[in-house]
């Protein structure tokens, strides 16, 4: 439990000496991370969904159906990023 206290201190002296700019390019960051991971994420569902394909050529409809909602889903993730950013740059 003083290992949380200690964490907490030491996170209210390091945002007491730091100003809100630099915290928000360090959000920007982790917001393009984000929707970097998520086009990685894409890649692996298209490239499992074609290999899927490959092996088992019936199964091409349900495939690309599920390969179409997971790249939809994956996707929203890095919408959500963008609109963070736009958020970090313009409302902070």
């Amino acid at each position: 439990m003083s290992f949380i206290m200690n964490l907490i201190n030491m996170i209210s002296t390091f945002s007491a000496t730091v100003d809100n700019t630099g915290m928000t390019y360090i959000g920007i960051g982790l917001a393009c991370l984000c929707m970097g991971c998520s086009g990685i994420g894409e890649g692996l569902i298209c490239v499992k969904a074609v290999e899927g394909m490959s092996r088992n050529p019936e199964m091409y409809g349900k495939l690309r159906t599920a390969m179409i909602v997971g790249c939809a889903l994956c996707e929203t993730t890095a919408i959500y990023g963008l609109l963070a950013i736009i958020l970090m740059l313009f409302v902070a």
